[in-house]
């Protein structure tokens, strides 16, 4: 359902839709990030101006300025693809055939749907076949896929497939478990619930391999505290 007018927006409300591809549009560039960031401070100082705030006072005067560059320059610069980190891979000379993990990966994404914090783990696995990459490079990917307005279940599949680009292989997985403010703070008003979304690839699919990823998530690894 296209939102063409305000009776399909009203239709959609709070129902959890999103698209497969990511829905940027093809001009979404053609602005330098300091153009963007001058004309999203002005339409957040017109935001700020109808829910009744004085953006002269000393408190607000330099909020709208302050979202703008936070949006550009941080909590979606996953955007852009010149953020994207670099993949690189290498061989695996070490010849480790088993099972690598990555877990407990900070995520802070934004829900697309009402633009509020995501906020939860992401545990990445992938099992080398003939290549590896470095271990920062996955909680990288983790955070490029993540600093963006999101849905989780496209997020876990976007880790997983540039995992499996960059590496040659299938043999990905990604487990996300997170919590969506849109559900704990407002609607339904849940503190509790949580959301969890997986991806397996290749050898992945094989219900005793899933079973020792999963596993190994479920292992107390916090050391330092």
């Amino acid at each position: 359902m296209a939102c063409k007018d305000k009776k399909n927006i009203d239709e959609i409300g709070d129902n959890h839709i999103g698209s497969v591809h990511y829905p940027l549009r093809e001009d979404a560039f053609a602005m330098s990030d300091d153009e963007k960031i001058e004309k999203i401070a002005f339409h957040f100082e017109e935001i700020i101006k109808i829910l009744g705030l004085d953006v002269n006072d000393d408190s607000i005067c330099g909020t709208p300025k302050r979202v703008a560059k936070m949006y550009v320059k941080e909590v979606f610069k996953g955007l852009n693809p010149a953020n994207m980190p670099s993949l690189s891979s290498f061989e695996n000379k070490y010849k480790y055939g088993q099972m690598l993990v990555e877990k407990n990966i900070r995520v802070f994404s934004t829900c697309e749907h009402h633009f509020l914090p995501i906020v939860g783990y992401a545990h990445v696995a992938y099992i080398s076949n003939g290549r590896v990459v470095g271990l920062s490079k996955i909680n990288r990917i983790v955070d490029y896929y993540a600093r963006r307005p999101q849905v989780q279940e496209r997020m876990t599949m976007q880790i997983v497939k540039a995992l499996q680009k960059a590496l040659g292989t299938e043999d990905v997985a990604c487990v996300v478990d997170a919590k969506h403010l849109c559900v704990n703070s407002r609607g339904i008003k849940d503190p509790d619930s949580a959301t969890v979304t997986a991806e397996y690839g290749g050898k992945f699919q094989d219900p005793e391999i899933r079973k020792e990823f999963l596993k190994y998530i479920d292992l107390n690894t916090e050391y330092f505290k």
